[in-house]
């Protein structure tokens, strides 16, 4: 199966690492609108082809399917375009910058129900997050009563000045939230389900001057099933890179840093120990590619795309279900200009 990435920024290494890694796949195309960046790369991975135009890619006969890993603005047009072409997409967070982008892929992706269209939150793919969630559906917490989600790093004005679309509204689409938490809040849906509605505020505390979008926020969030939570998210803080979830039950507290169990009480004595032994399992050994917070499941998630294809079958994250974590953002960014609790949009159709 022959494949082609669009976009060599900082997360290309990661996709090509994770299609190298399979061994019915190969990689022909890298796209950049810097050939300078795709040409280094291709000469590092020993790529054949580079190309400046998306188009010269998505109009190669041979290319099968395309992973979108360029900035936020040109997502929804690539990876539409890339569908109108016949070929299956994987596109990186976030797939949609505004409520209409999302769906415009959304309906897209509806209309060519013979391709396989995926959406990267690769967070899902970690042992650990899928150990929880089984947990989680065998109620081995007890009657859920309120989740606690506190995200925190640090994103400096030279991080912000050296892209000029990041920070932007235009460009980016938003702060904090929509793109360093936005691993964290999808974490949530993976983990609790979807969610309903969210009442929030917004904040530019540290980068006035730099940026228009926010770099701190806080919101409340009811889920479909009626369990609550509490949000805080900033890329102003100390801590370099830290996540912390916490989950209160009737049964049992449990606490995640960095998506590493830290703390856990069980009423029963037996069955705490049982859930120790799940969640403090070993997974150290599993690869990174990229930057260590990006954690070990691009590989993956990509191998999932790749399987999808070949069985035909749907992603285990579609992009209509990327979408419902984007929209979850979108609400947060609604309710905190509006001061009033947000719907959050399902594209799933559930």
């Amino acid at each position: 199966m022959k494949c082609g990435i669009i976009g060599c920024g900082v997360i290309a290494p990661t996709h090509i690492a994770g299609l190298k890694n399979l061994p019915d796949v190969e990689l022909t195309t890298l796209c950049d609108l810097i050939p300078e960046r795709a040409e280094k790369l291709a000469k590092e991975h020993n790529i054949p082809k580079v190309c400046r135009d998306y188009h010269e890619l998505l109009a190669d006969p041979e290319i099968v399917a395309v992973n979108v890993c360029t900035d936020h603005a040109s997502h929804a047009q690539i990876v539409c375009d890339a569908l109108n072409a016949g070929k299956h997409v994987i596109c990186e967070k976030v797939p949609g910058r505004t409520p209409e982008d999302l769906q415009k892929m959304a309906d897209t992706a509806k209309a060519h129900p013979e391709l396989v269209a995926a959406g990267i939150f690769q967070h899902r793919f970690v042992p650990a997050n899928i150990a929880l969630r089984d947990l989680l559906k065998q109620e081995k917490f007890g009657k859920l009563l309120v989740v606690n989600l506190n995200f925190c790093c640090l994103r400096t004005n030279e991080y912000y000045n050296k892209d000029a679309w990041r920070g932007t509204v235009a460009g980016e689409g938003g702060g904090v939230l929509i793109n360093q938490a936005i691993h964290f809040l999808d974490q949530l849906r993976f983990l609790f389900g979807e969610i309903k509605q969210v009442s929030a505020q917004c904040a530019n505390l540290t980068h006035q001057g730099v940026i228009e979008t926010e770099d701190t926020a806080t919101f409340n969030i009811e889920f479909a099933s009626g369990l609550f939570a509490t949000v805080g998210a900033t890329n102003s803080a100390a801590a370099r890179w830290r996540s912390a979830l916490t989950i209160t039950a009737t049964d049992a507290q449990v606490e995640f840093i960095n998506e590493k169990l830290t703390f856990l009480l069980h009423n029963d004595e037996n069955k705490e120990a049982e859930l120790r032994s799940i969640l403090e399992q070993d997974h150290s050994a599993q690869s990174v590619v990229g930057k260590a917070y990006y954690g070990s499941g691009h590989n993956a998630q990509i191998a999932d795309f790749i399987a999808a294809i070949q069985n035909k079958r749907a992603p285990e994250v579609t992009l209509a279900d990327a979408a419902n974590t984007a929209a979850l953002v979108h609400a947060v960014y609604a309710s905190a200009a509006s001061g009033t609790w947000q719907k959050v949009a399902d594209y799933l159709g559930k």
